[in-house]
């Protein structure tokens, strides 16, 4: 079997998960068909969209082997996208000048594909490490020059890092927190990894653009969670980090850049954005039925047209 079906919830491990929508079983995304494997057989996986009442979380209750859905022939390489190379280096030079990066710093970087992100801090002399468990973008990495470790970012690598002496002065995750299966271990191995002092840069697809743009083609088997201000902020409190800033951008139909911190200190931009989602419901179940009515009756459209 290459899929498992979730009893409980990523995040907080209750386990009275909400349906909002089925879609059914569908076949996996980003398994580009050839001439060579035509005949093989399609690999399919329910696509179940579900809420956890207590901690706000929505979720895919199906979660495919990621060796399945990440590995050797995993197709995605970043440095294709013109302007997620321009989007990226813009995050790159602010964070430089921002935290006064140097030759005495380290940026680590897990789900770092082709090393485009970090070749902005190489360029900058300043030192980086990539990891990326998919083989052909890891080995691009590696040929231009990224040090990149060809595995999955765990809490266990990161305290392996740290017991070397390698913390991190900036950790970048981006489009990377949506699609990992151990999402506690993951965070856990980003709180041992930073430094003190550090900052974790993540950036995620923002729930509240899924809802009220009809982004349901967003929603597919690598894409595990679907955050909410509300379900990120009772994460990271979890794990002794605390998001402390954070930025709405346009990129991937509506995302949040996140500013992650071990010390508590807390901006406006967060305060606010929590005082509006929970003015809009969105940790109640009613918020997500009425996206789910809202897909079904774009389906029916779409159908009949």
């Amino acid at each position: 079997m290459h899929y498992r079906t979730e009893a409980q919830c990523r995040s907080c491990g209750q386990a009275d998960l909400k349906l909002i929508l089925s879609f059914g079983e569908t076949p996996l995304a980003d398994r580009l068909v050839t001439a060579d494997t035509l005949h093989q057989p399609e690999l399919f996986a329910p696509l179940d969209l579900v809420f956890c009442p207590h901690c706000s979380l929505v979720q895919i209750d199906c979660t495919v082997e990621p060796e399945v859905l990440f590995g050797e022939e995993y197709p995605y390489f970043s440095s294709v996208s013109q302007t997620l190379l321009e989007h990226s280096r813009r995050n790159a030079l602010e964070l430089i000048e921002t935290r006064g990066l140097g030759p005495d710093s380290l940026v680590v970087e897990p789900a770092s594909n082709d090393g485009y992100l970090l070749k902005n801090f190489a360029e900058a002399g300043i030192p980086v490490l990539g990891i990326d468990p998919a083989g052909g973008p890891a080995k691009a990495a590696q040929q231009a020059g990224i040090p990149t470790l060809n595995t999955f970012f765990t809490r266990e690598l990161a305290e392996s890092l740290r017991a070397e002496g390698r913390r991190a002065d900036v950790i970048l995750a981006n489009n990377v927190l949506a699609h990992v299966a151990d999402l506690n271990g993951f965070v856990d191995g980003l709180a041992a990894l930073v430094k003190d002092d550090g900052v974790i840069v993540i950036e995620v697809p923002y729930l509240v653009d899924l809802i009220q743009k009809s982004e349901f083609d967003t929603i597919y088997h690598q894409h595990l969670c679907y955050f909410s201000v509300t379900a990120l902020d009772r994460l990271f409190r979890r794990h002794g980090l605390y998001l402390n800033d954070i930025r709405r951008l346009s990129i991937h139909g509506g995302s949040l850049r996140l500013y992650v911190e071990p010390r508590e200190n807390v901006q406006a931009s967060v305060r606010s954005l929590l005082a509006q989602e929970k003015e809009d419901g969105i940790d109640t179940l009613t918020y997500y039925c009425d996206f789910a009515d809202s897909i079904r009756a774009l389906r029916g459209e779409l159908v009949s047209l």
